[in-house]
């Protein structure tokens, strides 16, 4: 149930939505920039016309980089420009992507990727495994590792290994390297890539861009799906706030927006015009504490702050009911989930506090828009802390300056992550050597079960040792994690094939490739 306050917020809500809607859709006219559509349906796939996307997020250090993703655009480009050798699908299994097939050799110590026949970039040219090698050069150089360089600190070598083929050396056994693989930042580009000129295997060809503004792209005629892209051209647009997003997708300046705030589902959702799209994720958006910093430093502090939380509540107020709660461990999807939980304990909190001697904690909370629902539960965890005697003061910035130079330099802050599995994730946020740790957690106990785990190839054995790092993670990690928000996105009736995806990643993974609009 929604509390009092929750109600009246959500009516606030409303009332800013439905009013900014009138104001956008008569500028609309006056400019002769399109009105709200009626409803059509979206009817049988078909070839032609343009997809305008808009997009949460971005700024000015937005990147056509394909191994440096950070932003919602720039993961919404990434993967329409570029492909890794493997990606996830809708239901988060593993699928062949750029090869069409990744097996490990025995032992696991090495992997083989066989490459797709005839495959090509955007400029013509056929794949080659010169091409990967390069490629996964650039994303583990050690004087500019990329984003994917910490999830593939086992690998010593890429060889070519034949017209087609491309051999994964390791320095231990990775029985799955091919989740690794898998990342979107691990998109396979030319040996001479160019980040100005920016060519991949994906289904849309560069056309344009503008740092924190919008992106254009037509269709990759020669792309190896010989049924897609549908549309001949897509459009990404940036939106750093809901309201504008919304009213855009309303008043039909946009035929798809991603990440509709939860409270709001209802309100859009009553529009005929208007589709939803609703799908359980395993994405999170923890409370990130520096474990180098006081008072976070102290693990009874970073206890204490997580018996604080809410869980049910944050769920019902922020998301409108729309997700699981969590308890501070993610890779709800893993095999291995410890599937942990976490009760609200106020008592025991200020306990722990009081021992901690931190009695009236004071508090400063960075929070940003990065991803739906992010400020709202800061908003909501403050509220709570306040019966434990904790004092939370937000500081709420623009998401350009959150993701500045600053972003792995916030003591107490927030983060939005998409599904990954556990290994895979660590590598990514909890490991020392990981490119995003923003807890600069460096747990030797942790770090050596991780370790091991990811170059066990016994299953039964691995599994065992993932449960004991989640434990510990659970125990004294870095992580406040309340809740697997489910994503809701929003596209004009007329707008088919997207479909609700696990990846966490919006409007079918930002795989514009599947969408067709009716004509």
């Amino acid at each position: 149930m929604i509390s009092p306050t929750a109600g009246a917020r959500l009516t606030l809500s409303r009332r800013r939505l439905l009013g900014s809607v009138a104001g956008l859709a008569g500028a609309a006219l006056l400019a002769g920039c399109g009105a709200p559509a009626g409803a059509r349906d979206a009817g049988p796939p078909r070839r032609g016309g343009v997809l305008r996307v808009g997009v949460t997020g971005g700024g000015s250090s937005d990147t056509l980089d394909p191994h440096s993703p950070a932003t919602n655009p720039d993961i919404a480009r990434t993967l329409s420009l570029y492909e890794p050798l493997v990606h996830w699908d809708d239901a988060y299994t593993l699928q062949p992507a750029v090869a069409e097939s990744v097996r490990p050799d025995p032992g696991a110590r090495s992997w083989t990727a066989t490459l797709r026949r005839g495959i090509v970039f955007h400029d013509g040219r056929p794949v080659t495994p010169d091409d990967v090698v390069a490629t996964f050069r650039r994303i583990t150089d050690p004087k500019d590792p990329k984003s994917g360089a910490s999830g593939l600190s086992m690998l010593r070598e890429v060889v070519p290994a034949g017209d087609r083929q491309v051999r994964f050396v390791l320095s231990e056994p990775s029985p799955v390297f091919d989740q690794y693989l898998a990342e979107y930042s691990n998109g396979i580009v030319p040996a001479d890539f160019d980040v100005d000129r920016p060519v991949g295997t994906g289904a849309f060809r560069f056309e344009s861009f503008t740092a924190g503004q919008q992106s254009a792209f037509v269709r990759h005629d020669g792309y190896w799906r010989p049924d897609q892209p549908w549309v001949d051209r897509l459009e990404l647009i940036n939106f750093a706030d809901d309201d504008a997003r919304i009213n855009a997708l309303l008043s039909g300046q946009v035929d798809a927006i991603d990440q509709v705030p939860l409270s709001l589902t209802e309100v859009v959702g009553a529009y005929d015009s208007v589709r939803l799209l609703t799908s359980q994720t395993g994405s999170w958006l923890p409370i990130t504490m520096r474990v180098d910093a006081p008072p976070f430093d102290d693990v009874r502090v970073r206890q204490a702050l997580r018996l604080i939380a809410g869980r049910p509540e944050m769920i019902n107020q922020v998301l409108s009911g729309q997700g699981a709660p969590a308890a501070d461990v993610y890779g709800r999807f893993d095999p291995d989930f410890l599937s942990p939980t976490r009760e609200q304990d106020i008592g025991r909190a200020r306990d722990l506090l009081a021992a901690a001697g931190r009695p009236r904690l004071q508090l400063e909370l960075v929070t940003s828009p990065i991803q739906a629902g992010a400020v709202e539960v800061a908003q909501v965890f403050a509220t709570q802390a306040r019966a434990a005697g904790v004092e939370i003061g937000l500081r709420r910035v623009d998401t350009s300056t959150f993701f500045s130079d600053q972003y792995l330099s916030w003591e107490f802050a927030q983060s939005f992550w998409y599904t990954r599995n556990y290994l895979p994730q660590a590598a990514n946020s909890s490991m020392p050597e990981a490119p995003f740790n923003e807890t600069h957690w460096t747990d030797p106990q942790y770090v050596a079960l991780v370790r091991r785990a990811r170059s066990e190839v016994d299953a039964g054995r691995r599994a065992a040792l993932v449960r004991q790092a989640q434990q510990i993670e659970y125990e004294r990690g870095g992580y406040l994690i309340w809740g697997f928000p489910d994503q809701v996105d929003a596209v004009q009736s007329y707008v088919g094939g997207l479909v609700p995806n696990r990846t966490g990643l919006s409007l079918s993974g930002y795989e514009f490739r599947k969408a067709w609009v009716a004509s």
